[in-house]
């Protein structure tokens, strides 16, 4: 039996665990994969208050031994399901069964794929969702980078290291990035940028070799060789395990508000995978210390 049993070991549910342990609480992390989430694959962090510049992975790294050494126990085993026997919850995993009295969910969310033909089949020949990952396979290739978000601009600075040529290819006239990021990409001079432009078809047998595009307000397409796709076109919440049990939104995310309490009580969630209108490293955090608060103050 444990106090509180956290799924999603990224920095909300990490930070949901230093909180809790703190409290005087037993703390259960589940994690399906490895610690950190997303966060983990950035290769600088410049927005976290405090810290003028960091790694990801470095981050990550902290948040997991500062929780575990403060007490927090983690066991890498996936949530399916779990179960409100009313003051007692039990969280069901693809191991074993755990109970509780409190359940915070911080599963975060999942890179959202472009939906088209041959994206699936080409992972790995030519399509990543990971710059930081498999940047360095690309060396002195072109390539191009889908989105206008922060990950897609971080992502197409990390590859102008390596590759050849970057192209950036966005939906929009204009960046939802930080301003600061897209002038300093501008100023690369392997980037090209393909505005108001989506990607149309993968080209390639059996492996990447190019992308048709197509302008949205022309409807003109043209072919761009390349022998890598990175997408980052945004993310998608990964919480239809609990649809049964707690509420979603139209778009599969936890609906809760700062008090981050769902719909069931002492079921709370934390991070990206809730409605909110922010989702960045300091909300997550800040949402992985309210919902432990929270779930303590319940608990006897």
């Amino acid at each position: 039996m444990f106090d509180v049993i956290i799924v999603g070991a990224g920095p909300a549910g990490l930070s949901a665990g230093i909180y809790t342990v703190r409290s005087g609480k037993s703390a259960l992390i589940l994690e399906g994969k490895s610690y950190g989430g997303q966060i983990i694959n950035t290769p600088d962090i410049e927005n976290y208050p405090g810290i003028k510049n960091i790694s990801g992975f470095e981050f990550a790294t902290g948040l997991y031994e500062q929780a575990t050494s403060l007490g927090a126990e983690v066991k890498y085993e996936q949530a399916v399901s779990i179960e409100d026997k009313g003051d007692i919850k039990i969280v069901n995993t693809e191991q074993g069964s755990y109970e509780c009295k409190a359940v915070i969910l911080a599963t975060g969310a999942k890179n959202r794929p472009l939906g088209i033909e041959k994206e699936k089949e080409f992972v790995g020949y030519g399509i990543s969702y990971c710059a930081t990952c498999d940047g360095a396979f690309y060396r002195n290739k072109d390539v191009a980078v889908v989105g206008g978000g922060n990950t897609a601009i971080e992502d197409a600075l990390f590859l102008t290291n390596y590759c050849n040529k970057v192209y950036v290819i966005h939906r929009r006239d204009t960046f939802r990035a930080d301003p600061k990021d897209v002038e300093k990409l501008k100023s690369k001079d392997n980037v090209e940028f393909v505005m108001n432009s989506t990607v149309e078809k993968i080209l390639g047998e059996s492996s990447v070799e190019g992308i048709e595009i197509k302008d949205k307000n022309t409807k003109e397409t043209k072919n761009i060789n390349v022998s890598g796709i990175f997408v980052a076109v945004g993310q998608e919440p990964d919480n239809q395990m609990f649809s049964d049990l707690v509420e979603l939104d139209e778009s599969g995310y936890i609906i809760a508000k700062e008090d981050c309490m769902t719909n069931v009580k002492g079921i709370y969630t934390a991070g990206d995978c809730r409605t909110k209108s922010v989702r960045q490293l300091t909300t997550a955090a800040a949402d992985g210390a309210v919902a432990a608060l929270a779930a303590c103050a319940i608990i006897d």
